[in-house]
């Protein structure tokens, strides 16, 4: 009786737990270009957004050209607290990688990729 106490309280406490963890890291639910897109033109507008707000002064974008060249992207701003924009020029047909690194208000870091491809 005792143990099936115990089980019920440690469920219950990691359940609980379990929404605070999911929301203790900026995650990416949309992006301009998108995962995987085809975008047409040199110049392309980036627009991440996230799940919760972001330290924009310090999260990093940069991007990975077909020549295999890295180059770090100056970030235009935010256009809301869980938003990041820049401006790509200068772009060449072939596959890209723009790799993100945000700081949530929270202290966590978190990175991806979203691979796309200029026509």
């Amino acid at each position: 009786m005792k143990i099936q106490a115990i089980r019920t309280s440690a469920l219950a406490a990691l359940a609980l737990a379990t929404p605070a963890l999911a929301h203790a890291h900026a995650i990416l639910v949309a992006s301009t270009p998108k995962l995987n897109g085809i975008v047409h033109g040199s110049q392309v507008h980036v627009d991440l957004r996230f799940n919760s707000r972001i330290d924009g002064s310090r999260c990093t974008l940069s991007l990975l050209a077909p020549s295999g060249e890295v180059k770090a992207v100056s970030l235009g701003g935010q256009s809301s607290p869980s938003e990041l924009n820049a401006e790509l020029k200068g772009l060449h047909a072939g596959a890209y990688m723009l790799r993100w690194q945000a700081l949530a208000s929270d202290g966590h870091i978190t990175r991806g990729e979203i691979p796309f491809h200029v026509e």
